[in-house]
């Protein structure tokens, strides 16, 4: 892998490079170029730095340790502020499996997913197609259900590899500890995508926005995301505003069916909307609401039973700041 040049709109160098990328890594494993994946993810445009790409594996090769694994988190972050990683370890009748993720993310989030790459590493032994299931299925419910700008990039990667080295019984998804290993991967790639919203360029707020009541799943959906991706409503969220107007606008404008006097909304436990119209609240309760570090917003259309969520941040002067170049 490598940050801070996309390898992205570079023609057939581009190509001629990543597959270059593979065969020296091949080369120092003594496999085949086609078993190495290759993940590149930061600016659009610019040619791969061979010289420095060549030089970086022959360093890495010669580091590799069971205790070096997580530098790999801090080696490719760019505006990240932090490294993401996380371990879980679970027992299958005695034997212990573990889980480990690293991610590195911070601006153009939004799914499919965005200028991110994840990892996530497991010992157990698991069928090919009950991992990749896993690994579809838990995504859509971590990584595809979060949003910092609302923009997408050319480059994102989920990568989950398993080596069996745990000695448990193949896992399948229909055996007993399926759920558990499910479950467990979820969490871990939840954690991780909730660590990239957390450090998103410029936020200092992590909200939540849960939509029932639509139409149908999908229309939920549309619903969540507009509200989250709204800027009018991350810069509210900023100046600790709860300007619950600018949510029923994006309800409205969203592909969603809506009837304005059916929608509710609440800040945390705080009624904002009933019906459509404001809910009689003194102003300081909601205030005290959108100045915390984190919180959610509901939002009931009270038209049929779809449902949804999505996670996002607030957007302040910093992220102008690291964008404007």
């Amino acid at each position: 892998m490598n940050s801070g040049v996309a390898n992205a709109c570079t023609g057939a160098q581009g190509m001629a490079d990543a597959e270059a990328m593979a065969a020296l890594a091949a080369g120092k494993l003594s496999i085949q170029p086609l078993d190495v994946f290759v993940c590149s993810t930061g600016t659009i445009g610019k040619p791969l730095p061979m010289d420095k790409i060549a030089g970086g594996i022959e360093l890495l090769f010669d580091d590799l340790s069971p205790e070096n694994g997580m530098d790999a988190a801090e080696a490719m972050m760019t505006t990240d502020l932090v490294s993401k990683t996380i371990s879980v370890e679970i027992d299958l009748d005695g034997t212990p499996v573990r889980i480990t993720g690293l991610a590195k993310g911070s601006g153009m989030i939004e799914p499919n997913m965005a200028t991110m790459l994840a990892f996530i590493l497991t010992d157990a032994a698991v069928e090919k197609h009950a991992l990749q299931c896993g690994l579809r299925g838990a995504a859509d419910m971590s990584f595809n259900r979060i949003t910092v700008d609302g923009d997408r990039s050319t480059n994102d990667t989920v990568i989950c590899l398993a080596n069996g080295q745990a000695g448990n019984e193949r896992i399948t998804q229909d055996s007993k500890h399926w759920n558990l290993f499910f479950q467990t991967l979820k969490k871990v790639m939840f954690e991780l995508s909730m660590m990239i919203v957390k450090d998103g360029e410029g936020a200092t707020k992590v909200i939540t926005v849960r939509v029932i009541g639509a139409a149908s799943n999908g229309e939920a959906e549309e619903a969540a995301r507009a509200v989250a991706n709204s800027m009018l409503n991350k810069t509210a969220w900023a100046g600790k505003r709860p300007n619950w107007g600018r949510i029923m606008d994006a309800i409205g404008y969203s592909y969603a069916q809506v009837q304005e006097d059916r929608v509710d909304i609440t800040y945390d436990a705080v009624p904002a909307v009933r019906s459509g119209t404001a809910y009689d609240v003194p102003e300081e309760e909601l205030i005290a609401v959108v100045s915390k570090e984190a919180f959610a917003i509901h939002i009931n259309l009270n038209l049929g039973n779809g449902e949804a969520v999505v996670y996002t941040c607030n957007c302040t002067e910093e992220y102008v700041r690291i964008n404007i170049e």
